[in-house]
């Protein structure tokens, strides 16, 4: 579905246009085009690729999505795949994953965005408010609209943070291992999620500021930096999380065997008690004809005497030393 498609001249809207004049703009000097679609059809793409000339492997990608996040050049155009991380309004703990496919030339940029519940129009909107620096074209654009992908991650990440940090809270709290290990696995699982999204496309968008920098990029590699920047701090702490996850998981492993251990030792402890009446009970009960004291007449008092001291002495003994 076609959001808006726009021409541009040394950083001013010039027109909102029908598609079918987009080649008229193309040709000016210091103009380009700017075409958001979303949930693009391929009879869209298709239109696009002929009108902008468009590389069919990367209309093909386009077309299948579900691509890896990254930055390829074909020719002198970039084609760029961006992971769009959300989380859905009615289930705050799933992320979902959409994608917005960028083609970027010397006068052109085509977004197509998918599966997402969030648009650009605000990024349009920032782009227009900056004119001199959206003169530097096509390039500028697709920076603003990498800022605004990766400014998206960071409220995930801290949410992410957040949620580590109760759990951790909760780690020494008794009989709330197992539940905390599957909080645990659940919560590495979304993180895994977002670092899909983060560690390709550092490695591509570290190509547009440093070395050969293509050159539509030329003349905004200092914003691209500052993108490259914040992806290697989501990075870094990406991998903090996973590390302290993976700590955290350890813990309460250990906490769960420790818990198990315990009442081990309580059923073995108690198991003791009742194995020393038992063996009186066995001592006394075998019947044999020369047992003087089973003719006693305090002989029944004395048994369960005996019994029953001996197993307070146990019960003491255990209990001092912890195991009840």
């Amino acid at each position: 579905m076609l959001i808006n498609c726009v021409a541009y001249q040394n950083g001013a809207k010039l027109a909102d246009i029908p598609v079918r004049e987009v080649s008229d703009y193309i040709t000016r000097p210091n103009t380009f085009v700017w075409v958001a679609l979303e949930d693009a059809t391929p009879e869209e793409l298709e239109e696009m690729r002929q009108e902008f000339g468009l590389h069919e492997l990367a209309v093909e990608d386009a077309r299948h999505g579900h691509q890896r996040p990254k930055i390829e050049e074909y020719g002198a155009s970039l084609f760029s795949v961006l992971h769009l991380v959300e989380t859905l309004p009615d289930n705050p703990s799933t992320l979902h994953v959409g994608e917005v496919d960028v083609f970027t030339g010397r006068n052109y940029v085509v977004s197509v965005r998918n599966r997402s519940h969030r648009g650009f129009l605000g990024v349009r909107a920032r782009c227009e408010s900056e004119p001199e620096l959206l003169r530097h074209g096509s390039g500028f654009v697709l920076y603003a609209l990498m800022d605004a992908v990766v400014d998206r991650y960071f409220p995930i990440l801290d949410s992410l943070e957040t949620e580590l940090e109760t759990i951790e809270q909760e780690i020494f709290t008794k009989g709330t291992a197992r539940s905390n290990i599957e909080r645990l696995y659940e919560l590495k699982g979304r993180v895994m999620v977002l670092k899909h999204a983060v560690t390709p496309l550092l490695e591509g968008a570290s190509k547009l500021h440093g070395g050969r920098v293509p050159q539509i990029c030329a003349g905004v590699q200092d914003y691209f930096r500052d993108v490259v920047d914040h992806l290697t701090r989501i990075n870094a702490e990406i991998e903090n999380i996973r590390d302290t996850i993976g700590t955290a998981i350890q813990v309460n492993l250990a906490l769960a065997t420790i818990e198990e251990s315990e009442v081990t030792k309580r059923l073995a402890a108690w198991a003791s008690i009742f194995a020393v009446c038992t063996a009186f009970a066995g001592i006394w009960g075998m019947n044999f004809e020369h047992m003087p004291e089973l003719k006693w007449q305090y002989g029944y008092a004395m048994a369960l005497g005996t019994i029953a001291v001996t197993c307070a002495v146990v019960f003491w003994r255990f209990k001092r030393a912890g195991w009840l």
